[in-house]
C-alpha cells in the first residue's frame, strides 16, 4: 500500500463512514473518477474487507458507449471483479417523461444500481463524487437560491450512496492513475456545454488558477455551517415544549426575549417552504410585534395567548 492509499485508509476510518466487511457495488463508466475509485478500493478492499462487485450502465447516447463498456469489462478481467451492466434507453425515458437528457440518465443509473444491489446483497453503492464536484454543486445551488443549504457539504455516504474520493481532487486521481500506468476513458461530453454543471466547470477553473485553495478551503468552511446548523437544532430541541411548540394552530411562544436569529430559525424549522427573505422579513416583524401588543402582516397573525404569543400562518 503507498502514501496515497494509506492516506485515504486513515481518512475513511477517521471520518467514520461506517464501510466496513461489506459487500459493495462500486459503479465504474471507466472514467477518470471511477477508474481511480474501483483502483483505489481495490488496493484497501482487505484493509476494509470489502467484496467489490463493479456495475457499468451504456447510456446509449453516444458512439463510444461500447468502448467504454469493453474497458470496464477489460479492467474487470484484470482484476478478477465480479461485473454486472446493462444499456439504458435515456432517449427515449426523457421524451417519454418530457424530462431532459441529464436527469433522465440519473433516474435511469440508480435504478439501475438500486436493483443490482438489491440483488446482489451490496450493502451500498460506491460513487467517483470528488471534491471538485462538492464544489460545482454548491455554485449550481447558490445560483438557485438555495440557502444556508447550498452550504453544506456533499455527506460521504448518504442512504444508499457512498462517495469514498469526495476529499479528493480530480488532478489526484489522475496523478494517481499515471503513476499506476492504469488508463481510462474520457468522455467527450463532459466539455460540452449542455448542462449547468459543464458550463459552470471551464470557469471554476479560472477561479482556481487565482484561488489554488479554493475546494479545500470551501469544503473546512462547509463542515463548520454544517456543525452550526446541528448546533442550531440542538438548541431547537433543547426548547421545544419550555420555549415554543408547533400546534395546528400555529407556533406557540413562552414570554421572553425572543431575537430575530432565534426566531428565523424556529421559523424555518415550522414553514421550512418559505424563503430565506420571507423568514428573515417575517423575524424581524415578529420581533417588532412582541414588544407591543401583536398584530397581523400579510395574514399571519400574532396574539397574546395565555402566558405567551401565538403565531398563525395565513389561512
Amino acid at each position: 500500500m503507498n502514501r496515497f492509499e494509506s492516506d485515504l485508509l486513515a481518512e475513511l476510518r477517521r471520518r467514520g463512514d461506517g464501510v466496513s466487511g461489506e459487500r459493495v457495488l462500486v459503479a465504474c463508466s471507466g472514467g477518470g473518477d471511477s477508474t481511480a475509485l474501483l483502483a483505489l478500493l481495490g488496493a484497501l478492499r482487505r484493509s476494509l474487507e470489502l467484496d467489490l462487485v463493479v456495475a457499468h450502465a451504456d447510456h446509449g447516447l453516444r458512439e463510444g458507449g461500447g468502448e467504454d463498456a469493453e474497458f470496464v469489462r477489460a479492467l474487470c478481467r484484470a482484476w478478477d471483479l465480479d461485473l454486472v451492466e446493462t444499456t439504458l434507453g435515456v432517449k427515449a425515458h426523457a421524451e417519454g417523461r418530457g424530462m431532459g437528457l441529464e436527469m433522465a440518465a440519473r433516474e435511469l443509473r440508480w435504478a439501475f444500481l438500486r436493483a443490482e444491489a438489491e440483488s446482489c446483497g451490496a450493502a451500498v453503492v460506491a460513487t467517483g463524487h470528488t471534491l471538485d464536484d462538492h464544489t460545482e454543486t454548491v455554485f449550481l445551488r447558490l445560483q438557485r437560491g438555495s440557502g444556508l443549504r447550498c452550504l453544506t457539504p456533499l455527506p460521504p455516504r448518504q442512504g444508499l450512496r457512498w462517495s469514498p474520493l469526495v476529499g479528493l481532487r480530480r488532478a489526484q486521481l489522475r496523478d494517481y492513475l499515471r503513476g499506476h500506468s492504469i488508463p481510462w476513458r474520457e468522455d467527450p461530453t463532459n466539455s460540452e456545454p449542455f448542462t449547468p454543471r459543464n458550463r459552470i466547470r471551464p470557469l471554476l477553473e479560472g477561479l482556481r488558477a487565482e484561488m489554488p485553495h479554493l475546494d479545500p478551503h470551501l469544503m473546512e468552511s462547509h463542515r463548520q455551517i454544517a456543525e452550526m446548523e446541528i448546533l442550531g437544532d440542538r438548541w431547537l430541541r433543547q426548547g421545544l415544549g419550555e420555549c415554543w411548540s408547533l400546534g395546528p394552530s400555529g407556533l406557540s411562544l413562552v414570554q421572553r426575549g425572543w431575537d430575530a436569529a432565534e426566531l428565523g430559525w424556529l421559523v424555518a424549522q415550522a414553514w421550512p417552504e418559505l424563503g430565506s427573505d420571507a423568514v428573515r422579513d417575517l423575524a424581524q416583524w415578529i420581533v417588532q410585534a412582541l414588544s407591543g401588543s401583536g398584530g397581523n402582516r400579510g395574514g399571519w397573525q400574532l396574539h397574546p395567548m395565555g402566558a405567551g404569543w401565538l403565531l398563525s400562518p395565513p389561512r
